[in-house]
């Protein structure tokens, strides 16, 4: 198995992301930010799952709907809502350093080897193998049984951007503490598939003054850009797992 390939290397942080459809960027997160990151985290972390903040991703969905019906949650929607009182998201999701990189991103605040990916799937047809073990919503019982993939585990302080069309999946340990920051960057070129992307979990909230008054002029700006976005597709944007 070759090493994960990271920054370090004497490859540009874009070929490595084009060839292998991710790549590992340590210590993006500064270490003013940190410690702010990660004890918002356990704030809002405690909240979800004592049922305060109801805006959460239930394991077996990816996509919404996620409903209510699961009590088990493998993430926490709409961190930079203004009604969670928790600035240190939006000034990181709007940062210089991340928004440098744009693409996707899993920032990782502890260890973190949840995710699974197969280098190169991004930009070649699945094979026979590797369709038969993506083509449903079923979990995988070992995510290294689909041909080519290999693990990422990141430290904490270590940022992950990957292809959103690659091969990926993850898993995780109930009994393993894990905050991870997970965000989706990307081009408003992609029109209405695109909206969806983002859409489809339910903004509106990011349309009225109270966020707006949250973020910094770069974070403004890209907000506008969603905004119109928005408009730009009309009406009901729908649902990836149901489109």
């Amino acid at each position: 198995m070759s090493a994960h390939p990271t920054i370090t290397s004497s490859k540009s942080l874009k070929q490595q992301y084009d060839e292998q459809g991710y790549v590992i960027v340590p210590g993006l997160i500064p270490p003013e930010q940190f410690k702010a990151l990660e004890t918002a985290s356990e704030r809002v972390i405690t909240r979800t799952r004592t049922g305060q903040w109801p805006h959460r991703r239930t394991v077996g969905r990816q996509f919404p709907p996620y409903g209510d019906g699961d009590p088990d949650s493998w993430g926490v929607q709409h961190v930079m809502h203004p009604d969670l009182g928790e600035p240190a998201f939006a000034r990181w999701y709007t940062s210089d350093a991340l928004v440098g990189v744009v693409q996707e991103l899993l920032g990782a605040l502890r260890e973190d080897s949840c995710l699974y990916v197969v280098p190169g799937s991004h930009k070649t047809p699945r094979t026979p193998a590797q369709r038969a073990l993506s083509s449903t919503l079923d979990p995988p019982t070992d995510p290294l049984t689909m041909p080519g993939a290999v693990r990422v585990s990141l430290r904490p302080g270590e940022t992950v951007f990957y292809n959103n069309n690659i091969l990926h999946c993850a898993t995780y340990d109930a009994a393993a503490p894990r905050i991870t920051l997970h965000a989706c960057i990307g081009e408003a070129r992609g029109g209405p598939t695109r909206a969806r992307n983002i859409l489809q979990h339910g903004l509106r909230w990011m349309k009225e003054p109270p966020f707006a008054d949250t973020l910094d002029a770069r974070g403004r700006a890209m907000l506008e850009r969603i905004v119109r976005l928005q408009e730009s597709v009309g009406g009901e944007v729908g649902y990836s797992l149901v489109n």
